[in-house]
């Protein structure tokens, strides 16, 4: 129930350090500053290189921003002229903890004296919002009702990593830093408004304190204004950010006033889960996972913002503020936190006076100037990397390449022991997440992911994408041809005998409805094959893995290396389950209340950790065909009607699998498929375009479907059924690559030139015996990738798998959208076999914006 109760006012107050223009330090010249301001609107703070401004109360965003603006200009205008800047943020990089920079008072003084430490080192800024309340008891039990949900406030706000000349490690030090004083932290435990000052007297008589506005809760009652105050933000450069924490607050209070009102229990929340999720947040702001209090469980930071906005939506739309918050969210969500575009800003040059810059600009709503990055020519950590000759980082001479200067600048800081400490965590963190990937034989195992992310431009993405696209886009066609006319088989384009012995042809056929979409999720492999030139290796359509462990990397990855930011910045992933779901939902033709379920074989597949993710990401349940019932209306689970399943179990065991009644349920329900009754996403009889022989038609198919030129190369495939083509691939034997038409996982590849003469003697046995079950191709020298291995770089192979997800658009056309969740995978030392299943592993794909 919403309160009738009028909009509160509310206002904030920003602290900003001032440095010097030259210097770009923290400068103890606020005196000089404040000179040239009048009235109440600015204030010194304790140390003498801060001020503080306070905007007067706003019945709206609109006004509020106006009014941050507008302390800012004056601060400026002021500034400029004494050779100084101001700067909104929690931290400056360059500062001097003296000690011999308190404003003068004799409060001020006092504190210096009773903290020590704490004084000298209190060089950081905050922003505080007030809202209204009528009075102090609700302004207590407000005070509590909002206290879950600060962490994801100070997630937002977070712009402080650099501390002492040094990045800190977390998004947000100066919490770090805030929360050594004795009165920091979540509230206390006050009930009313009595308890609440009965505390305060408290703490003074004994010492703690020596006055009400010395306590320093996340959020308190104001001691000087009828108001609620957040207190745990850092200083946001951007207004934006200012207005987006204010508006969400307002709201945030709004509807714990409408709680207190129809006295509804207070939450319930352990408080030292309410400081982890605080610490949480500190650490990786919105570059990293935050913690559910209710749950107790990580969270990507885009669900637990998203999920406030729209759990607060009622409260906004009633202040008129729904439309700019949620916008503002996903613009910060976009751009990434304040902490974020501060590294950005030292990985260019590796300067700090670069992130000083980038924030006085950002401050006034201005953009930093860019200045050219510079590149180590060597890095200690490439000692004994070896001659590479197709290496995406690390030139044939042994330097580094541009595009990864501001990486390893960032690596050779943290130098082969930090590495190794980070490695670490992450399996840690993996541990801890049951990241896995099960292994051949049987046992789950943690999915190796590496250290060093891979960087693809913003201009091969877009051939890349465009490439994978169209590939879907003529395979999908391909597919209803085959299962349908056969057009392109009476044309002679694809000889038939290619599909008919497919080992992923169905005996029976899969028919469908003729607006079907086969393909709701393709996975295209890619490989460099000299640093230069993208090739498809493989498309498969079946069921494709790496989204999930895509998404998980990126986030594992974060919460070990936080500094390692790219300047230019990285697409990010945060929206890809939004948009496989909306594929989803309209390749099955299921409106908003229809019912998704990721069909999965359960705990016994390899992959079942990221099943459970992705279900958990679109907000889906996971099943397994055991849970399934095929009835005339369509499929039901626990009575529920399921109108799409998203299908990640293998055709074969689907097909042998039983339902709940305890019959068996692969036939019943591709013939609910063949009705319309429920949608497989992907469709069963896709196999018979994703073999290693279908292969090689692909251009063709191309040029057939779609009037086109292929946009990305393919591998020279040689079809060992064809008497020609077979003759040239054993005299070649030892110079191709062998895979079995059938195989999959890199299960059966042979490579010529890695293979002994037994092996190769074997292996043209099996050809002239069984030709059609093998198609050779020309060996491709993949390039290779700086992985961490032990306490060093090595070079190891990497491919790129990207995923094109499928649905309806207008006119029930396919729609195609190529998600960023693209996946690097890496090959075991001495071997280009990147699959999970043969020692594989993987790293963080950096799609630069």
């Amino acid at each position: 129930m919403i309160s009738s109760q009028r909009e509160p006012l509310l206002g904030v107050e920003e602290e900003f350090h001032v440095v010097g223009l030259d210097s770009r330090r923290a400068e103890p010249e606020v005196e000089l500053l404040l000179e040239r301001l009048d009235g109440a609107e600015y204030s010194r703070e304790l140390q003498r290189s801060l001020v503080e401004t306070n905007v007067p109360p706003c019945s709206g965003l609109d006004e509020l921003r106006d009014h941050v603006r507008r302390l800012r200009a004056r601060l400026r205008a002021a500034a400029e002229p004494l050779g100084l800047g101001v700067v909104a943020a929690g931290t400056v990089p360059l500062v001097d903890l003296s000690g011999d920079d308190i404003s003068a008072g004799a409060r001020f003084e006092r504190m210096q004296h009773d903290y020590q430490v704490l004084v000298r080192e209190q060089h950081i800024c905050g922003l505080q919002v007030h809202v209204d309340v009528p009075d102090r008891d609700t302004a207590v039990q407000v005070g509590h009702r909002v206290a879950p949900f600060l962490p994801t406030l100070l997630a937002v706000s977070s712009s402080s990593p650099f501390w002492r000349g040094h990045d800190s490690g977390y998004a947000s030090y100066r919490n770090l830093l805030w929360q050594r004083w004795p009165t920091a932290g979540p509230p206390g435990p006050a009930r009313t408004a009595a308890e609440y000052d009965a505390m305060i007297s408290d703490l003074i008589a004994s010492g703690t304190i020596t006055d009400a506005g010395m306590l320093y809760f996340d959020i308190r009652p104001s001691a000087h204004r009828p108001t609620v105050e957040l207190r745990v933000c850092d200083a946001c450069p951007e207004v934006d950010d200012v207005v987006l924490v204010a508006g969400l607050f307002r709201a945030l209070v709004a509807r714990a006033r409408a709680e207190s009102e129809a006295d509804q229990p207070l939450p319930s929340v352990r408080p030292e889960l309410l400081r982890a999720a605080n610490w949480r947040a500190a650490r990786s702001g919105l570059d990293g996972d935050l913690v559910d209090v209710a749950g107790a469980a990580l969270v990507a930071p885009a669900l637990q913002l998203g999920g406030l906005v729209g759990d607060l939506r009622p409260w906004l739309e009633k202040a008129g503020d729904w439309e700019q918050v949620s916008e503002l969210a996903d613009a910060v969500l976009a751009r990434g936190s304040g902490a974020a575009r501060q590294r950005r800003a030292f990985g260019r040059r590796g300067l700090l006076t670069d992130v000083v810059d980038e924030l006085l600009a950002r401050t006034h709503g201005e953009t930093a100037p860019v200045r050219p990055p510079t590149v180590p020519s060597v890095s200690e950590l490439l000692t004994g990397y070896g001659p590479v000759a197709h290496d995406e980082a690390v030139t044939e001479k042994g330097t580094v390449g541009p595009a990864y200067g501001w990486m390893f600048r960032s690596l050779d800081r943290l130098g082969p022991r930090g590495l190794a400490s980070a490695n670490s965590a992450l399996r840690s963190e993996q541990n801890a997440r049951g990241v896995t990937f099960g292994a051949d034989e049987g046992e789950d195992r943690l999915f190796p992911l590496d250290l060093v992310p891979r960087v693809v431009s913003a201009d091969d993405w877009r051939h890349l994408s465009s490439g994978a696209a169209q590939r879907i886009r003529a395979l999908e066609a391909f597919l209803h041809d085959v299962h349908g006319p056969g057009e392109i088989l009476h044309d002679g384009v694809v000889p038939s005998d290619v599909v008919e012995r497919a080992p992923g042809r169905p005996p029976d056929g899969a028919p469908l409805p003729a607006d079907a979409v086969r393909i709701a999720v393709g996975g295209i492999d890619l490989v460099k094959d000299r640093a230069e030139r993208w090739v498809a290796l493989e498309d498969n359509l079946r069921v494709p893995s790496g989204i999930g462990y895509s998404m998980i990397g990126r986030r594992l990855l974060r919460s070990v290396l936080p500094d390692l930011e790219p300047p230019s910045g990285v697409v990010g992933l945060d929206d890809v389950p939004a948009r496989l779901l909306e594929a989803l939902r309209s390749a099955a033709g299921a409106g908003p209340e229809g019912e998704i379920a990721v069909l999965s074989a359960g705990d016994a597949d390899p992959a079942y950790f990221e099943h459970t993710l992705l279900a958990e990401a679109m907000g889906v349940p996971v099943v397994t065909p055991s849970q399934l019932q095929v009835t005339g209306d369509g499929v039901l689970v626990a009575g529920r009607r399921c109108t799409a399943l998203y299908r990640r179990i293998d055709e074969t065991e689907l097909v042998h699998a039983t339902g709940a009644d305890g019959r068996p349920l692969g036939r019943s329900l591709e013939a609910a498929a063949a009705r319309g009754t429920v949608t497989l996403l992907n469709a069963t009889g896709n196999g018979v375009a994703d073999d290693k022989l279908v292969y090689a038609y692909v251009p063709k198919m191309i040029s057939y479907y779609l009037g086109e030129s292929p946009v990305l190369d393919s591998v020279p495939t040689y079809p060992c059924v064809d008497a020609h083509a077979r003759d040239e691939v054993l005299d070649r034997l030892g110079e191709l690559v062998l895979k079995p038409v059938d195989g999959s996982g890199g299960h059966g590849i042979v490579i010529g030139p890695q293979a002994g003469r037994d092996e190769l003697a074997e292996l043209a046995g099996a050809v002239r015996r069984n030709p059609s079950r093998w198609v050779a191709q020309d060996l491709v020298q993949l390039s290779t990738h700086p992985t961490f291995v032990g306490e060093s770089l090595r070079p190891r192979a990497v491919d790129l798998r990207v995923f094109a997800v499928q649905g309806r658009g207008p006119g029930d056309r396919a729609t195609v959208d190529v998600l960023p969740s693209a996946l690097s995978r890496v090959a075991p030392a001495g071997s280009v076999i990147v699959n999970s299943g043969r020692g594989g592993g993987a790293k963080d794909t950096w799609l630069l914006r």
